[in-house]
């Protein structure tokens, strides 16, 4: 009788599972592609090298090798720093910096099938009155409130952006090369799509200008597990220090809104000042202006408290402090 009950068991965990696995994108109706290129022997995507006074970083290259080749830790850190929060060894080990920054919507709604508007529907399931939506938009919802989707893009992707990164594109009329802010798009642009990727092109480098090789920097994120989880919301800045004056600034929160975000009001508010406790202050007020929460998030105590208190922390940073964290909630 117990070894018929574990039979049954065993074969409703397995059942359950399956249909766990179909409900993914890629199986599902949400995404059906003809044929599945594996561009992995393709060397030119691979690799991390110098090029001119910046370094280039082909799309194919793993996050692993990111946040840990010494070129890119010793010029941008906030890169290698970014890139070594994301997911565990082993997901690094094998995932891709041109990947992990061209996914599609993580939205639980719309990975189970609704079709919500991006799935071509009418109506957005995660902004209802009922619906579960603590992980979805702070800022900038329009109709979609999914946030911007994996973990370079509310990790690495605000790094990129942080450092003006540029992202060459390729298709079969030539290539174009974009800054990494405009690489990311809202609902406004395209309901349907999270980057500018269009069908037929690939991202095939990742170009890190010589302006910021060497800035103070600063990265945090919070997520419920300190590994192996999507970030509630992170914060990834750059600056240029002179003579303890804020030149420039670029602060890039991701998780908040359906693409990484720069707080420009923030960086507007640094831009001139001394590096001080008083500019702190100024830039954590700053950095929550424009939100709103949705209803089951209510401005969640995490996020109020941890947008404002993160942005706060670049000014306070000098060339031996500190400039680097990870908070989980467990």
């Amino acid at each position: 009788m117990r070894l018929k009950k574990n039979r049954s068991r065993i074969s409703r965990s397995r059942s359950m599972s399956k249909r766990r696995v179909e409900r993914w994108p890629l199986s599902k109706i949400i995404k059906k592609p003809k044929v599945v290129v594996d561009l992995g022997n393709i060397k030119e995507f691979k690799g991390i090298r110098q090029q001119g006074d910046g370094v280039e970083i082909g799309a194919m290259t793993t996050l692993t090798r990111v946040a840990t080749n010494s070129l890119i830790q010793s010029r941008y850190g906030l890169l290698a720093q970014a890139a070594r929060k994301v997911a565990t060894p082993q997901i690094r080990n094998q995932s891709t910096i041109g990947g992990n920054v061209s996914q599609d919507a993580r939205c639980w709604y719309y990975r189970d099938g609704m079709q919500c508007y991006r799935a071509g529907g009418n109506t957005c399931y995660a902004d209802t009155p009922t619906a579960m939506n603590r992980e979805h938009c702070l800022f900038e919802a329009d109709r979609c409130v999914a946030v911007s989707p994996s973990d370079t893009a509310p990790a690495t992707a605000p790094a990129l952006i942080a450092l003006d990164a540029k992202f060459v594109v390729r298709n079969s009329k030539g290539q174009r090369v974009i800054d990494a802010e405009d690489f990311f798009i809202g609902p406004k642009v395209d309901i349907k799509r999270m980057t500018i990727l269009q069908p037929g092109d690939l991202l095939t480098t990742i170009r890190l200008p010589a302006t910021w090789a060497g800035a103070r920097f600063y990265f945090e994120k919070l997520s419920d597990r300190e590994a192996w989880d999507f970030a509630l919301v992170n914060v990834a800045s750059a600056m240029i220090v002179e003579g303890g004056t804020i030149k420039q600034a670029r602060i890039v929160v991701g998780g908040v809104a359906n693409r990484p975000l720069r707080l420009k009001p923030v960086e507007d508010s640094l831009r001139g000042e001394r590096v001080s406790e008083e500019t702190a202050e100024l830039a954590g007020q700053t950095a929550i202006w424009g939100a709103k929460p949705l209803n089951h998030q209510g401005l969640t105590e995490t996020q109020k408290y941890f947008l404002p208190l993160c942005s706060a922390q670049p000014p306070l940073i000098t060339p031996s402090s500190p400039s680097f964290g990870g908070r989980g909630l467990r």
